[in-house]
């Protein structure tokens, strides 16, 4: 597997920024638990660090806040938690969320909008697939739906018989659906999508467009990727990310896709930091990471920077 070309540093793993406030560009990547600094205080009132650089220093325009989102419960969830063997079952196809699922929807909702990170976000991207289109719209999507105005819905109401509103599109960022970010493909009827004419109609406002083959020829009845499979499909995406101009962005993703992923980072940092980016996701937390591009993959100028008088 190729090494990822960017890197993870965690900004925050259950709370989130200030709407006034920038990303941090210092992290703390070490070569092992036992070099981390011992501190002491020194007379002048700065603690001693032993000379040691254990923080990171990138320019801003080599960074992007990415925060990850895990869809909320599925039935596919319950069910699987039960008996593993439900996850083989056709009734589990493209699995809606629960109940329980929309109310997590909801409290990000308010949690994302009480601590300023709806006013941020410039893009959303979510996994092609109902539970995570349902997730990606109730959390980051407008208000509710109303006929006369002239702009699609994000959703349609009832979709997947979930008894909800339609949601807007007015005053939320664009939404774009990238297969990358699916889940593990294969064997599994919850983790096949749907056809994108389908989902057109359910999610009249999210861009499929970057979505080539209506019929989902990904997934594969009698073959499901391996791990290494998807960590390597993971990080692919990632490194797209840098051919993106938003610097504010959502993904909207499932739990195999993520952990596998995000385990191949952190390895350079303190144990306690590694933790922290790569344990599983729960069911709709919200974890903000900054990612830095290490190999020149994006191109951007940062705004803020100034040359300096001519001389």
């Amino acid at each position: 597997m190729d090494e990822p070309s960017s890197k993870w540093f965690l900004e925050s793993s259950h709370s989130h920024p200030s709407p006034s406030s920038s990303p941090p560009l210092l992290s703390l990547p070490l070569s092992s638990a036992s070099s981390w600094p011992r501190r002491s205080r020194c007379s002048s009132g700065f603690t001693d660090m032993d000379g040691v650089t254990s923080s990171s220093l990138f320019p801003l325009q080599r960074c992007k806040t990415v925060h990850l989102v895990r869809h909320a419960q599925g039935i596919h969830n319950v069910k699987g938690e039960k008996d593993s063997r439900a996850y083989l079952s056709p009734d589990l196809f493209d699995a809606p969320l629960t109940p329980l699922g929309w109310d997590q929807v909801d409290n990000l909702r308010k949690h994302i909008r009480a601590c300023g990170l709806s006013k941020k976000i410039q893009l959303v991207i979510t996994s092609p697939l109902l539970r995570t289109m349902q997730t990606a719209v109730g959390v980051f999507g407008g208000d509710s739906y109303s006929d006369g105005v002239n702009v699609p819905a994000l959703m349609v109401e009832n979709v997947g018989n979930s008894s909800r509103p339609a949601i807007s599109s007015l005053n939320c960022p664009p939404f774009i659906a990238v297969e990358s970010c699916r889940e593990h493909l294969g064997v599994r009827p919850c983790d096949k999508r749907r056809n994108i004419s389908e989902y057109r109609h359910l999610f009249p406002a999210i861009d499929f467009s970057l979505i080539e083959n209506d019929e989902d020829i990904l997934w594969k009845a009698d073959v499901r990727e391996t791990n290494e499979e998807v960590a390597a499909r993971g990080v692919k995406f990632i490194n797209w990310l840098w051919t993106r101009k938003e610097n504010e962005i959502v993904v909207v993703s499932h739990s195999g896709l993520l952990y596998h992923t995000l385990k191949l980072f952190g390895s350079d940092c303190h144990p306690i930091v590694k933790e922290e980016i790569s344990k599983h996701l729960a069911n709709c937390e919200l974890r903000s990471m900054v990612l830095v591009d290490r190999s020149m993959l994006g191109s951007d100028s940062c705004y803020s920077n100034y040359p300096g008088l001519p001389r």
